[in-house]
């Protein structure tokens, strides 16, 4: 929200207060505590009337530096809160006349106590950000509402990322930013995911620990600073010290939750029946027999919402007109090896016989006068369920493990962002700090009854909606995009801004959701999808099953699509390892380039290619034609389908065949990829092919192969030395292994410890 016209006066009706120096300094055990007057204190009469600011300064974790500003600390509602890791930290305090400052590891803040005000973040020597003169204060706009105001500093050449899933440029400098989930596709500014954090080229992040709507100007109202506020009487933001990008996102993630790790067999290939296409039974088992005679491999089956009989989402019942024996249905496509995902939303339609059951047990959203809240968008007299209830979220919980109970295995939970705020909640909660809120709660409770019936390690959403601690409750998707390469683009910059928000996992609908792609659209897009962290086949009204885009004889978008869903088999033994690494440390298995090459110039801005975990740099084609272009970070990499290299740093452009499309392997990797393609899940370690890239005389790489269950099966520990490359098994006992470099290959029993090729050339 932009309060001021220009850069000195204020915009019409709007008036500001802020502060001025910090008057009085009060050392607290661990914490800091300011009286800070929006006026000039010049003598005793200037301390009546006028706003005072309390402002509080901890840290709740080592790095991280808290800053909680109050005004009327009586109208400050406290619910719903974030929940935030607070460890408080030894922390070092030092207060004299001249200035405040308090120490937590190796980043300070510090406080001028004269006018003007000045509070400057900074850490090895180095000022990271500052809050200076009408930066913190109180707004009020025309309509008298109140809002709490901070701007910190940008410096020259700062570059600022994050908040969420946005669709537009990666960078955000220039940008006006509301944190507020709605429902609006994947072309506007608009968005599903909507996270108050943001991190910066300069070594910090800013966690604005609010749940409701807080506007950002990245670098737009002033342009030389970001500014957040939202209404209300309180703001809490953290500033969190790298300083990498990845450790901004480590400790970020370590205050507000990492990703659960997901089943393996979830990355697997998922194939939908679309959403409003017709579909039955049979059609079902057409797709599944199509599928398996064309030798694709499929991982999971997904019935998309009209499982249920028309006007009655949600009421949890098969349609008995097209779905007449389900539990039968369920049986036979789990003795194919399927898993089964079902459609769900949190809105009850009037037609639905939970709409009465739920609105006489008080589990519906009411409004201030008593009655249920309700209307006609989506589903004619949709009510919500008000998850604050520990009630109705048992009642809701008692309706999936029925399904559970019949063999389902994961939800795609839709919606979660068309929620009202002239309703009250159960527990108390403010409407306007519930709006974004109600996704976690919803998705919480759809996880928790999947981890209660499936196991922790089993539990795997397809879900919308998220905020601050959504992360936690994989896997998320980009929503209702065009079937076109602008919309695939877009989608792509919505998942790499999602990740740094430590959002782990990522999908989007292979093809586009809205209308039918065209065959080259559909066939850019399978590859795509399947360099993805997930992969799904879904439409609106057209099938996604490959066939329907080849014309006879050709099956090129069928031969694409086995080609890349056996690929991706074959990686994820390296895929798992990464998404090991995103349960462990935050960090997304689908890496937006500034985050993984922090101090390279030609990265600070890239948006259409992406690292999928630490070692391969994928650039989807955009184009029916196969032109991309992509930028390659300095080294020799070497390209993962054809074995040839390819030189950094510079721009490259090449024309790529449907078969195939830039996929770079890092100078200096060594993957293991798995011995099987036609499934995701299953023995990494045994008949692991170590292959190694361009290692450097000297180097020695620790690789370590992931069990099914995130643990270590294996580990390895390969080393060059001149023109030899040796391989050691430190630890596991896989049945074979194998090392491999260029054309070079030698093969271990399982009695083998060591394996030592020579290489053929020099490098």
């Amino acid at each position: 929200m932009k309060f001021k016209d220009g850069y000195w006066r204020m915009r019409p009706g709007v008036r500001g207060d802020h502060v001025t120096c910090a008057h009085d300094v009060t050392e607290e055990p661990a914490a800091l505590r300011i009286l800070a007057p929006t006026r000039q204190i010049t003598r005793r009469g200037d301390t009546i009337d006028g706003p005072v600011l309390r402002v509080e300064l901890s840290s709740p974790l080592p790095e991280v530096i808290r800053v909680r500003a109050v005004h009327f600390a009586g109208s400050v509602p406290d619910s719903p809160v974030f929940a935030v890791r607070d460890e408080r930290p030894g922390t070092r305090i030092a207060v004299d006349g001249e200035q405040a400052s308090l120490t937590s590891g190796g980043l300070t803040v510090r406080v001028r106590r004269d006018a003007p005000w000045e509070m400057t973040f900074s850490a090895g020597g180095r000022e990271l950000t500052r809050s200076s003169g009408r930066s913190l204060g109180v707004m009020r706009d025309p309509a008298d509402r109140h809002f709490m105001i901070e701007q910190l500093r940008l410096s020259a050449g700062e570059l600022v990322y994050g908040l969420g899933e946005r669709f537009g440029p990666l960078v955000r400098n220039g940008q006006s930013v509301d944190i507020w989930n709605e429902d609006g596709g994947t072309s506007s500014e608009i968005a599903y995911k909507n996270v108050p954090f943001y991190l910066t080229n300069r070594g910090y992040g800013v966690f604005v620990n609010h749940p409701g709507r807080v506007s950002f100007e990245v670098g737009s109202e002033t342009v030389s600073r970001v500014q957040f506020s939202a209404e209300g009487h309180d703001l809490e933001y953290l500033i969190i010290h790298g300083p990498s990008p990845a450790d901004i996102l480590r400790r970020y993630t370590a205050l507000t939750g990492r990703p659960a790790l997901p089943p393996a067999w979830s990355f697997g290939l998922w194939l939908s029946t679309s959403f409003t296409t017709d579909y039955d039974e049979a059609t079902v088992t057409s797709f599944v027999d199509g599928m398996a005679a064309r030798d694709l491999p499929l991982s999971v089956f997904h019935f998309d919402c009209f499982w249920m009989r028309r006007y009655r989402w949600c009421d949890f019942e098969w349609d008995p007109e097209v779905f007449p024996d389900p539990e039968g249905m369920l049986r036979r496509l789990k003795a194919r090896g399927l898993r089964v995902c079902l459609w769900i939303n949190p809105y009850i339609g009037q037609a639905s016989k939970l709409f009465a059951e739920g609105a006489a047990a008080g589990h519906l959203l009411r409004r201030p006068d008593g009655t249920v809240w309700q209307d006609d968008h989506w589903q004619a007299g949709r009510a919500l369920v008000d998850f604050t209830s520990p009630a109705a979220r048992e009642w809701y919980a008692g309706k999936l493990r029925g399904l559970l109970d019949m063999g389902v295995d994961a939800f795609k939970t839709d919606f979660g962002e068309r929620v009202p705020t002239d309703v009250v909640y159960a527990d108390g909660s403010d409407p306007e700090r519930m709006h974004n809120y109600y996704s976690l709660v919803y998705n919480q409770t759809v996880h928790d009854v999947l981890a209660e019936r499936r196991g922790p390690g089993e539990a795997v959403l397809f879900a919308r909606s998220a905020t601050v601690g959504g992360q936690r409750l994989p896997v998320h998707w980009g929503g209702d995009c065009e079937s076109t390469f602008e919309a695939m683009a877009e989608s792509l910059r919505g998942g790499l801004s999602l990740g740094l928000g430590g959002f782990g996992f990522w999908s989007h609908d292979i093809g586009g959701f809205e209308g039918r792609p065209d065959p080259a659209v559909f066939k850019r897009w399978v590859a795509f999808g399947l360099l993805s962290s997930h992969s799904r086949l879904h439409g609106s009204g057209s099938y996604r099953v490959p066939w329907l885009f080849d014309e006879e004889p050709d099956e090129e978008a069928v031969d694409v699509l086995r080609a890349f869903t056996r690929l991706k088999a074959r990686l994820m033994p390296y895929l798992y390892g990464a998404a090991v690494q995103a349960a462990a440390e935050g960090l997304p298995v689908m890496r937006a380039m500034p985050l993984e090459f922090p101090g390279d110039r030609g990265c600070d801005h890239l948006d259409a290619q992406y690292m999928l975990g630490p070692d391969l740099l994928v650039a989807p084609v955009l184009s029916a034609d196969g032109e991309v272009a992509y930028y390659v970070p300095d080294g020799v990499w070497t390209r993962l389908l054809d074995g040839r290299t390819v030189t950094g740093p510079g721009w490259r452009t090449e024309r790529h065949g449907f078969d195939s499309l830039p996929l770079l392997v890092r100078p200096g990797a060594v993957l293991p990829m798995g011995a099987r393609d036609d499934r995701p899940d299953y023995d990494y370690a045994d008949g692991v092919t170590l292959d190694a890239y361009r290692m450097a005389d000297g180097d020695t790489r620790t690789v370590t192969v992931p069990g099914l269950d995130g643990r270590p099966a294996a580990v390895f520990e390969v080393s060059r030395r001149g023109e030899r490359l040796r391989a050691r098994r430190v630890s596991g006992a896989p049945a074979a292994w194998n090392l491999r470099h260029a054309a070079a290959h030698a093969a271990a029993a399982p009695e083998i410890d060591h394996i030592e090729i020579t290489l053929s050339a020099k490098e």
